[in-house]
């Protein structure tokens, strides 16, 4: 996922996909845990899109924030 197809999301989009990847994230954890996962890339790139929707929403924050002074 690249972070200038996220930058033309809205944060209410952002949100649900934030929550569909904290789910697949989970279910990758468990078949990593049950040995049942084939490629550790997966769990490592849901991890990383995680993040990078959380920077963006913390931007969205911040720079909503500075607006108001």
């Amino acid at each position: 996922m690249k972070v200038s197809e996220l930058r033309q999301q809205n944060k209410s989009t952002l949100h649900t996909m934030l929550r569909d990847l904290l789910k697949k994230q989970f279910q990758l954890r468990m078949q990593h845990g049950s040995g049942q996962l084939k490629s550790n890339q997966q769990l490592r790139q849901a991890r990383r899109d995680v993040a990078r929707i959380k920077t963006l929403m913390t931007e969205l924050d911040n720079k909503g924030e500075s607006s108001d002074e």
